[in-house]
């Protein structure tokens, strides 16, 4: 859910009034003005804005690209490849859970494809690694009533939904590996989803459930105003480049 949260803080999290909001800004202007010398400095200061910023003013500062890290909830799941549980259910043959060992067990695929955030960003050539969700799907056995699927979060707030007809046509993948590496907690690891062709909040982090059903639920950003379509430059609004 690399996307700009909009939702207000929750009682566990520290609201971010005018003095950061003037801060962020004046920061942003001094680093224009002076350039790369002062930006570590400024990235130390505002460390602990960019982990949970529901604002997203972090990103009115300079940088130099890369990945950004949202939450919607003060804390985040700390799970381990060990601890790791996927529950698949709904209308389905056989409801079961999975370990990590066995998403391991399932066919593996490799894409390499940039990752577009509806808030402006891109990360480019991102290697992923897992189980696409329709080799996924075919263990359990979908009925013939479903329609969707809902995505459901280990942080028990976010959601998201994509119909069986997405899944079919698009490159949706159960993630386990990020750049070689097994997805990190920052990134929504140890398994999240993704949605290629789709913005960044389409692709849920710290993937707890797969449930199908017979209708399309709006998610978490959906019912906040985004697209529930949420294809990258044809979508809220945006012209970025399609992701093809």
């Amino acid at each position: 859910m690399e996307t700009l949260p909009t939702a207000s803080p929750d009682a566990e999290e520290r609201p971010y009034g005018r003095r950061i909001v003037l801060s962020v800004i004046g920061l942003g202007a001094i680093g224009v003005a002076l350039g790369a010398p002062l930006q570590s400095a400024i990235d130390a200061v505002l460390s602990p804005v960019r982990r949970v910023d529901p604002t997203g003013l972090a990103e009115l500062v300079p940088g130099e690209g890369g990945w950004r890290y949202y939450s919607v909830t003060a804390r985040q799941p700390d799970l381990t490849t060990a601890d790791y549980r996927l529950r698949v259910d709904g209308l389905v043959d056989r409801s079961t859970t999975l370990t990590w060992d066995d998403l391991s067990d399932l066919p593996q695929t490799r894409w390499t494809r940039d990752f577009q955030c509806v808030t402006g960003w891109r990360v480019d050539e991102v290697a992923w690694q897992g189980v696409r969700l329709n080799d996924l799907l075919d263990v359990v056995g979908v009925q013939s009533a479903a329609r969707a699927i809902t995505f459901h979060s280990h942080d028990g707030v976010y959601t998201e939904s994509l119909t069986l007809d997405q899944v079919d046509r698009d490159e949706v993948m159960v993630a386990t590996h990020l750049d070689g590496e097994i997805v990190t907690r920052d990134h929504g690891g140890p398994v999240r989803l993704l949605v290629v062709p789709m913005y960044g909040y389409k692709s849920l982090k710290w993937l707890s459930r797969i449930e199908l059903v017979d209708n399309v639920e709006p998610g978490y950003w959906e019912e906040r105003g985004y697209d529930v379509d949420a294809y990258v430059g044809s979508s809220n609004g945006r012209n970025d480049e399609p992701i093809t």
